[in-house]
């Protein structure tokens, strides 16, 4: 009886949101017109934290923006609170994209709540949930199709090799819904050595594996974002040929999780910069923590939390993490120019480190 009173309370607050947003989650606002978002010619990237889920939000120079992913559910709306507290840091009033990766409660639970505060123009995933479980992925997902259905906004299913239409972004979906792409993108299809060294695992019977995950590129600046595809798939996707090149900044997978982040990919695309957003106990994997600060080429670890697995001997310093010991609700915020150059910060302290172009 309980919890059926509390999805009738949460589809009234649904629906009084559509009321308020009525007009405007219709169609897609173009945000030069109505978000009046500030990024003085640059790509803005925020990442939220939402305790071990994601939620990314990219600003590009004309005013679009895309968030992929939003947090979890309940929590006294937190995590909806953090995104729009970051929607408003860009001069956001709607988000154009939200692209969801997977259906798992980290990634899509927060919807309900988020579109309670701010307007979404377009829903991006990829298809139907796979995982049924009769519990809590179905429930998510059941709950985000009511969202869609109860806006009217824009929905796109998306494919690999299909790309997104934000403006002032190149974004390829390199992989959705189990598929990998075909034909690697432009700068990829090397031999990857790093296969032979990267053990087989099984297959993932969950929604990780279908995760939706994205190439974008501006200018000569590349970041990939493959939300919790795990360890089977990155194989598909990266042998025996790199379909992905090399990569400037890895949004690393699956919170840093062992289950994801095998060499295959790590040692591949050679991330110049790595951001993990994990929770203090979730992610931050020793495993994961040693293949990502002993890959080639890479300058920098950044990590949303300090990780209590890992502990001393294998986090990033602390002016890396945006949330040491004992302390949430701070982000990591990345300002990249045209010609591939790009700097991060800290909003805890205001530190800051630049990485110029190359």
């Amino acid at each position: 009886m309980i919890q059926r009173v509390g999805r009738l309370l949460q589809g009234a607050v649904i629906s009084i949101a559509v009321a308020l947003l009525s007009g405007v989650a219709c169609e897609r606002v173009q945000a030069q017109d109505a978000s009046h978002a500030t990024t003085n010619g640059r790509l803005r990237i925020f990442f939220v934290d939402v305790e071990g889920g994601q939620a990314t939000l990219f600003v590009s120079p004309s005013g679009e923006s895309l968030l992929i992913d939003a947090g979890w559910p309940g929590n006294d709306r937190r995590d909806a609170n953090r995104i729009v507290a970051a929607a408003k840091d860009a001069g956001l009033k709607t988000i154009d994209y939200l692209l969801i990766t997977h259906y798992h409660d980290d990634h899509v639970g927060g919807v309900p709540q988020l579109v309670a505060q701010i307007p979404v123009g377009t829903f991006i995933d990829h298809g139907p949930n796979r995982e049924l479980d009769h519990g809590v992925t179905e429930h998510g997902y059941a709950e985000y199709q009511r969202v869609l259905a109860a806006t009217g906004a824009h929905h796109i299913v998306a494919r690999p090799g299909d790309t997104l239409p934000i403006h002032g972004l190149d974004v390829i979906v390199v992989s959705a819904d189990g598929n990998m792409i075909s034909e690697p993108v432009k700068g990829g299809g090397q031999a990857n050595s790093f296969c032979k060294g990267s053990e087989t695992r099984p297959a993932d019977e969950t929604e990780n594996g279908r995760s939706l995950g994205v190439l974008l590129t501006f200018g000569k600046l590349k970041v990939l974002d493959l939300g919790d595809l795990t360890w089977d798939k990155e194989r598909e996707l990266m042998c025996p040929a790199n379909k992905l090149g090399h990569i400037d900044i890895d949004i690393v997978s699956h919170h840093g999780w062992y289950q994801s982040n095998s060499p295959a990919l790590i040692d591949a695309i050679r991330p110049r910069v790595a951001i993990m957003d994990n929770g203090a106990k979730k992610g931050g994997s020793i495993p994961t923590l040693k293949t990502i600060t002993n890959t080639p080429a890479l300058e920098r670890l950044w990590e949303l939390h300090f990780s209590e697995e890992g502990g001393p001997q294998f986090n990033t310093a602390e002016k890396y993490i945006a949330n040491p010991p004992g302390e949430d609700g701070h982000s990591l915020e990345v300002s990249a120019d045209h010609d591939g150059s790009f700097e991060v910060r800290n909003s805890r302290t205001g530190f800051t480190e630049r990485y110029s172009a190359r």
